[in-house]
């Protein structure tokens, strides 16, 4: 798939009201390019915003989990623009608790924002991808789609998930003419550890005293994050202009490090299970 060239590209960009999405929003305005934004909050996107102009962009105020609002806010989109050419699926929040200390609840919540409405938002753009020979989609996914750290169970499952449900995504929908990439973000400097995007358990178990810790060391980490969410949102056009970027692009060079760290670790628990790995194995017939 080219990047237009002859005419402004049409973005659909998802949670936008706030961090990597809305610096996205603002540098794709200022390029001259039409955005249609999604938020849960519109008034809190259009004060975001301040002086930008808005004569490219459509707000769509919308939860993505209902799948039929979903579905009609693509149809606006194609509406208003003719095209759908580049989608990215950014909303999401961080989440912070030992394993045993999420409910049912919140792990439901966590998929339904980062799985499912994601997945909506998919079913309602493909077809007109597929019709039109050509798209990209951009999921956002983390670092911690790759690695995990303790008291992050919870969100690493969405990322996990998201990646594999991308990797299948790219090795169907190639032959349409349509690419598909990862964006793997590191620590970022924006609000997605403070309170306002990140969640915590309703109830604590005695004995996690670590993640306590942990979850203390990050409320007061923001302002320190090495990843610039400028950066970050001109390295996704980038991706989205060049067409070159691999499946997994990591930003940030902490993001580099940690990914290489899983690797090594990955590859030595591969080659310690390989002696038992083949003992399940039917026997060849002699």
């Amino acid at each position: 798939m080219a990047y237009p060239t002859t005419r402004p590209a049409t973005w659909f960009v998802t949670g936008t009201s706030r961090g990597l999405g809305l610096e996205l929003v603002k540098q794709l305005l200022d390029r001259g390019d039409n955005v249609a934004a999604t938020t849960r909050s519109a008034e809190r996107l259009d004060a975001a915003l301040a002086s930008a102009d808005r004569s490219r962009l459509l707000p769509i105020e919308v939860s993505l989990t209902d799948e039929a609002a979903v579905a009609a806010a693509i149809g606006s989109t194609v509406e208003r623009f003719g095209a759908v050419d580049v989608v990215v699926n950014n909303a999401g929040y961080g989440f912070l608790a030992a394993v045993e200390e999420v409910t049912d609840a919140e792990a439901r919540q966590m998929f339904d924002v980062q799985i499912f409405g994601l997945w909506n938002v998919l079913r309602a753009v493909l077809p007109h991808l597929r019709e039109q020979g050509s798209g990209h989609i951009i999921n956002v996914s983390s670092i911690l789609g790759l690695t995990s750290f303790p008291g992050w169970g919870l969100y690493c499952a969405g990322k996990y998930a998201l990646e594999g449900l991308t990797e299948s995504l790219a090795a169907e929908v190639g032959g349409f003419g349509v690419r598909v990439n990862l964006v793997e973000p590191g620590y970022m400097r924006t609000n997605f550890l403070r309170t306002e995007s990140l969640g915590l358990p309703s109830g604590t178990v005695a004995g996690y005293g670590s993640i306590r810790e942990m979850t203390e060391a990050h409320l007061a980490m923001p302002g320190t994050q090495l990843g610039d969410p400028v950066r970050a949102a001109t390295a996704i056009i980038e991706v989205a202009v060049s067409g070159k970027a691999p499946l997994h692009q990591l930003l940030g060079s902490d993001s580099y490090s940690l990914a290489r760290a899983r690797i090594d670790s990955l590859s030595a628990d591969v080659e310690a299970g390989r002696e038992l790995a083949y003992t399940t194995d039917i026997p060849p017939q002699s």
